[in-house]
């Protein structure tokens, strides 16, 4: 079969598309479209905290139909899915994943919607019903708006309740990308603490989820109304920030660690509860699948790199078939 592989950790720039070998175990799935994250491209520099061994096919969410499924299990033959490898394999012609880690896809979502969608979605999911705590009428500040945690957040954030979404983007061009995935204010990253002050009469945001991390962190701590809770999901900027712990407990707010991977190996069914959450929202229409960014296959190192150098606008996927 053809997929991506990289066999050297030299950047994006090292995947190649090659033959190997199909795959053989409990689903097996013909892809059809295979989503691109962050942690791909620190993957290709040996920088994630997972280090798959060389050679390796990137990708850790897909969108296909089932060649085949063991007997009783929640999918058959024919079905057309999302499926997580949680951490690489998903660039290639064909996958085999464990039965709990796919997913019915409704018949409204295309396959390229569909192989964007679990990665963030179940990691917005995470941030702001598990971890987060949102609760109805609520204000929700989310940084790197335009990116895939960004819309994605953009795009759940009233289904769960909030009443509010504020965008911060890095450019201009960036902010129609916020806008259309459901933002109620865009503000730029420069200067944003104030302009969320001037937005929110002084009081504030409730929670803020924040992929980005770098120089932004301490002003979010400042952006945050009492009793807020600033999500703590990834570093895209680069630097971990610290926190200086006294400003929790002056102002009454929390730093919460949101580490969906985490969280999901040490809860079992964790996966199909947050898809029988979700899944609904998406038949239903009251959330619009993501519209990614798509690349060819031949072209997945250019994908990646997109999202090494923050010039991604929402979701990226490979299409497979």
């Amino acid at each position: 079969m053809r997929a991506i592989q990289v066999a050297r950790l030299d950047g994006p720039q090292a995947a190649e598309l090659v033959e190997i070998d199909e795959p053989t175990g409990e689903v097996v799935i013909d892809v059809h479209a295979a989503g691109v994250a962050f942690p791909d491209a620190l993957q290709t520099r040996g920088l994630y905290q997972m280090k798959p061994p060389l050679p390796y096919v990137p990708g850790a969410e897909l969108a296909g139909v089932v060649r085949s499924a063991p007997p009783g299990a929640h999918v058959s033959t024919g079905d057309r899915v999302a499926a997580l490898t949680m951490l690489s394999g998903a660039m290639a012609e064909v996958v085999a994943v464990p039965a709990e880690q796919v997913f019915a896809l409704p018949p409204s979502v295309s396959f390229e919607a569909g192989a964007g969608l679990l990665f963030n979605d179940l990691t917005v999911h995470c941030a702001l019903r598990t971890r987060g705590r949102l609760a109805p009428g609520e204000t929700v500040l989310v940084h790197g708006a335009a990116g895939g945690i960004g819309t994605s957040t953009l795009r759940l954030a009233a289904a769960w309740g909030a009443s509010r979404a504020i965008a911060v983007v890095s450019t201009e061009d960036k902010a129609a990308v916020a806008r259309a995935a459901g933002a109620t204010d865009v503000v730029l990253a420069d200067g944003f603490k104030d302009a969320v002050k001037e937005l929110t009469g002084g009081r504030g945001v409730d929670v803020v989820v924040d992929p980005v991390g770098g120089d932004r962190f301490t002003d979010s701590l400042r952006s945050l109304a009492p009793g807020g809770r600033l999500l703590v999901v990834g570093f895209t900027g680069g630097e971990i920030p610290t926190v200086k712990v006294n400003r929790l407990l002056l102002n009454n707010v929390d730093v919460v660690g949101v580490g969906w991977g985490a969280w999901t190996a040490t809860h079992p069914g964790y996966l199909q509860e947050q898809w029988a959450e979700l899944e609904p929202l998406l038949a239903s229409g009251l959330v619009t699948p993501p519209e990614p960014i798509v690349y060819p296959l031949e072209r997945a190192g250019e994908a990646i790199a997109s999202l090494e150098d923050r010039s991604a606008k929402g979701k990226v996927v490979v299409t497979v078939r």
